[in-house]
């Protein structure tokens, strides 16, 4: 098995775009009506919002590839990118997604790592994200990892209005 973390890139829009609707539709469609689903996979994952992401200086967007496929992604904001208001001190884990059948292989816990150590390289002291309260596996990774959770804020998938945990790690 091997693992290598790659930069995502302006020319790979494309293939982010395919892995963003795949991970996340995977993920959420069986909880979240089709209009809902569909609403929010064209405003989160148009190309225009995608290159604006890959385009801002305050996020830093990383795919992983498990025996040179690729198998999920990462995205980090720092600074004003972050999708909550926090102190500079802190890195945002916003989207850390892995394909269906690389699932249980540990790659989570890879690009955790990878944001944890990017983190590190930013001088932050904390890194947090928000993580939909009914998302009992991710929940438990992320206690698993030291995150504890710190607040809520409201996350809106289509019209409806869904509950989000705020879960930070403080860095040594």
């Amino acid at each position: 098995m091997t693992v290598e973390i790659r930069a995502c890139r302006h020319e790979d829009l494309l293939k982010l775009q395919e892995i963003s609707i795949e991970t996340f539709n995977d993920t959420f469609k069986d909880q979240n009506s089709p209009d809902n689903m569909r609403a929010y996979l064209e405003r989160a994952f148009n190309a225009k919002q995608l290159e604006a992401e890959l385009s801002n200086s305050c996020s830093d967007i990383f795919f992983v590839y498990y025996n040179d496929e690729l198998a999920g992604y990462l995205k980090l904001n720092r600074d004003g990118a972050q999708s909550e208001q926090m102190n500079n001190a802190s890195l945002e884990i916003e989207r850390i997604y892995i394909r269906k059948k690389f699932q249980k292989h540990g790659l989570g816990k890879y690009l955790l790592n990878k944001a944890l150590e990017t983190a590190l390289e930013y001088k932050k002291k904390e890194i947090w994200l928000g993580v939909w309260e009914k998302n009992d596996n991710a929940i438990a990774f992320y206690k698993k990892m030291g995150f504890v959770q710190t607040s809520l804020h409201s996350f809106y998938m289509g019209d409806e209005e869904q509950i989000d945990f705020i879960m930070v790690k403080t860095l040594q």
